[in-house]
C-alpha cells in the first residue's frame, strides 16, 4: 500500500490521540535528528529516561503544588476485576475501586526522570544529558497536534554551576532561534507562568519579577520549545552539588509534535515541509 492510500486507512483512536501517517512521521523523525544535532553541540550526553516516575519523588519535588491538573496516575486492575474482565466485561462498566494506584505516574516532562536519577550526586564543573521521552498530561481540552494525551520531549539537561545554566541557556536560545530561522519559522518568545516552584513561595514571587521560563511560540500561539532557568532548586531538594556547592540547573526541550504542527502551519504540508528540513544543514546553525 502506497503512502498515499495510507492517509484516508489511518484514523486517530480517540481526541487527543494521533497517528503519524508515513510523511508526518517522516518529518517527526527528521526535526528530532535536529533537535539531537543541536543537543550535541550543547555537549548532551544521550540517555533514556524511565517510562514511569515515582509520586513521591515527583511530592519532594513540589510536582503535585504547582501542576495538580496534569498529573495522570499509573494503576493496574485489582484481582476480582481481572476475573470480570476475563468474562468479557469493559472496563468502563466497572464501578469505583476497580483499579488501585501503584504510586508511579506517568512523566508529564522528560527532565524530571533525569533529575530524580541524579539524587544526591556531586556533578564536578557540570553534567549535561539529552534525551526524547514520551509525555502525558491531563489537559481541559485536546487540540490535533498541539495538545495532546501523549506527546514526545527532546531535553537537554544542565546541571552545574549558576554560571553554567546561564550559558546553556543562552546557547540554546541562540540556536533554537537560529534553526528556526533555516526551517522558515517565525517565532515568538515570551515568558512563561509555570515555574517548577510552589506557587505560594518566595521562590515563585521571585519569578513574577524574573522570569524562569521563556516559550518560543508559533503564530498561532502554540508553545513549540522552552529555556527553563531552576536555579538550585532541584540542586536543594536532590542533595545535587557542583564542586561542593548546591548545584543550578536549566533546560531546553522541544515539543516533537509541535514541531511537526509548526512546519505543516508553515509550509502547509508534509512534503514541502521535509524538503524545508532537507535544507538545513548542520554548519548552517552558528
Amino acid at each position: 500500500m502506497s503512502d498515499t492510500a495510507l492517509s484516508p486507512v489511518l484514523r486517530d483512536p480517540g481526541p487527543g490521540l494521533v497517528v503519524l501517517e508515513p510523511g508526518r512521521a517522516r518529518l517527526f523523525q527528521e526535526l528530532d535528528a535536529l533537535f539531537a544535532g543541536i543537543a550535541a553541540r550543547l555537549e548532551g550526553r544521550p540517555v533514556l529516561g524511565p517510562a514511569l516516575l515515582p509520586a513521591a519523588g515527583l511530592a519532594r519535588l513540589d510536582y503535585f503544588r504547582n501542576f495538580p491538573h496534569l498529573g495522570i496516575s499509573a494503576a493496574r486492575f485489582g484481582e476480582q476485576t481481572i476475573e470480570q474482565l476475563s468474562v468479557g466485561l469493559a472496563p468502563q462498566e466497572l464501578g469505583a475501586g476497580s483499579v488501585a494506584p501503584t504510586g508511579y505516574m506517568l512523566p508529564s516532562a522528560t527532565c524530571y526522570g533525569l533529575l530524580l536519577s541524579l539524587e544526591g550526586a556531586e556533578v564536578g564543573p557540570g553534567l549535561r544529558l539529552t534525551a526524547v521521552g514520551r509525555c502525558f498530561r491531563n489537559e481541559t481540552h485536546y487540540e490535533g497536534l498541539r495538545r495532546l494525551w501523549g506527546f514526545h520531549m527532546r531535553e537537554v539537561l544542565y546541571v552545574g554551576t549558576q554560571d553554567g545554566a546561564a550559558a546553556h541557556l543562552a546557547r540554546s536560545k541562540e540556536l533554537i532561534l537560529a534553526l528556526a530561522r533555516e526551517l522558515g519559522l517565525e517565532l515568538g518568545y515570551e515568558p512563561a507562568n509555570d515555574p517548577f516552584y510552589d506557587k505560594g513561595g518566595s521562590r515563585a514571587r521571585l519569578t513574577r519579577l524574573d522570569p524562569v521560563k521563556y516559550e518560543f511560540t508559533a503564530p498561532d500561539g502554540t508553545a513549540i520549545a522552552s529555556v527553563n532557568r531552576h536555579r538550585n532548586f532541584f540542586g536543594e531538594r536532590l542533595a545535587l552539588t557542583s564542586d561542593g556547592a548546591s548545584a543550578h540547573s536549566a533546560c531546553t526541550a522541544f515539543g516533537v509534535e509541535r514541531w511537526v504542527h509548526a512546519m505543516l502551519l508553515a509550509h502547509g504540508d508534509a512534503g514541502r515541509a521535509l524538503e524545508r528540513v532537507a535544507s538545513v544543514r548542520g554548519d548552517d546553525l552558528p
